[in-house]
């Protein structure tokens, strides 16, 4: 009688485990950290410039940089702000904190300037002039970046002095707090404020 071959089920493979969770990308941030994944913020903030410094030591050369910060709320608030660290994250991280501590606010007309106006700092000249709905705004650099976090949707701006960034965002700073109502400007020139008619 032949011998029936008994055929034994090879042991229960484990449960697989769930594959690990995929690493967080870091956005080309330094030493691995995520400082330059988009922030959520109450506001506008613009990096205006940034500059590297070189400093020469017996190893090579240190790096360190600075960071110039536009913040403002689209509503007629703005403010500047200046920060330096061994890193670009650190340095627009310093700015930005110190631009929103600066913040002012200005006077608007609708979507303009309510009047003409020259604002200087250092070497720095810049004149703005009001503008008609939909002409935008037409100024490059610094100023571009101040009147768009101050919420000025149409202006026009010429750079008259230096292109140096920090004295042009000053000098826009300048003009804009500058700025006043025409009915306070006629009550300091002692005349009257008459109502329009509508024709």
């Amino acid at each position: 009688m032949a011998e029936e071959t008994v055929v034994i089920d090879p042991p229960a493979a484990a449960p697989a485990e769930a594959p690990a969770p995929a690493p967080t990308p870091s956005y080309g941030g330094f030493r691995g950290r995520d400082d330059r994944a988009p922030r959520e913020t109450d506001g506008v903030e613009k990096v205006v410039h940034i500059n590297r410094c070189a400093k020469v030591v017996k190893g090579g050369r240190r790096f360190s940089f600075s960071a110039l910060v536009v913040s403002g709320d689209a509503k007629g608030k703005v403010g500047c702000g200046f920060g330096k660290a061994n890193e670009v994250s650190d340095a627009i991280k310093k700015a930005t904190e110190a631009s929103r501590k600066n913040m002012f606010s200005i006077c608007l007309k609708d979507s303009t300037i309510p009047h003409e106006v020259v604002g200087s700092h250092g070497g720095g000249h810049i004149l703005l002039k009001p503008a008609t709905a939909g002409t935008g705004i037409i100024a490059g650099g610094g100023a571009r970046a101040v009147l768009e976090a101050a919420g000025v949707k149409d202006v026009i701006g010429k750079s008259l002095g230096s292109s140096n960034h920090a004295n042009v965002v000053r000098a826009t700073l300048a003009a804009l707090t500058a700025l006043r109502p025409a009915d306070e400007i006629l009550r300091a020139r002692g005349k009257e404020i008459k109502e329009r008619k509508a024709l």
